[in-house]
């Protein structure tokens, strides 16, 4: 995996990269990789009261910015939250010109094993689009039944710490349990754990490709 130099997220919604693949996107940033980003939905119908309905969007640029993504990398689409589904051929589309433009060796998405009707919808369609590619599912344990730990990143603590931070950027989002330092660190030792690292990131394979 450490010879792909050109990297693309998929993210659902804003915030969904940053839970699954954080710690990893900090490190190949500092590794000198090229990492895009493209998240579907801004979920401007979950906003929390009190918050201005563009508030993901603001906050998923901050976020980004954490990580070290550039600005010019971030692609935001503003397709309604829970209804990803209604609009498959238009996402796929979108994925096809995302491939053309970016050729990236390397895709992260949501895992195959993903509840989420609108995670489920991009992995799908992320899958016909980038089969060409290496693709890697992450994990949000709050969606998955179950979930195929095949590939680790090993992480450091700079790395979880710049997740952490991104993460802290958004504010609308910190009322959620997992959003807590101790549960994002917690999952890191845990995922250490099983390649006897400090932390770490796992992913499901979907395709790999040398």
């Amino acid at each position: 995996m450490m010879d792909k130099q050109r990297i693309l997220i998929l993210a659902p919604h804003t915030d969904d990269g940053e839970f699954g693949c954080g710690g990893t996107i900090s490190k190949f940033i500092k590794e000198g990789k090229e990492v895009y980003y493209a998240a579907f939905s801004t979920a401007s119908d979950s906003v929390p009261e009190g918050f201005p309905e563009n508030i993901l969007e603001v906050e998923v640029k901050k976020a980004t910015k954490k990580l070290g993504i550039p600005e010019g990398n971030v692609i935001v689409y503003k397709y309604e939250v829970r209804k990803l589904n209604y609009f498959r051929q238009e996402i796929l589309e979108e994925l096809t010109k995302l491939k053309k433009d970016i050729c990236p060796e390397l895709v992260f998405m949501p895992s195959t094993r993903d509840l989420h009707q609108d995670h489920s919808t991009v992995a799908i369609e992320g899958i016909r689009a980038f089969k060409m590619s290496t693709i890697l599912g992450y994990e949000v344990p709050w969606n998955n039944m179950d979930f195929h730990t095949q590939a680790f990143v090993r992480l450091q603590e700079q790395h979880i710490k710049k997740k952490i931070e991104a993460l802290l950027e958004y504010k609308s989002q910190q009322h959620r349990s997992y959003a807590s330092e101790n549960f994002i660190r917690s999952l890191a030792v845990t995922r250490g754990t099983q390649i006897a690292a400090e932390f770490a990131e796992v992913f499901e394979v979907v395709r790999w490709i040398i």
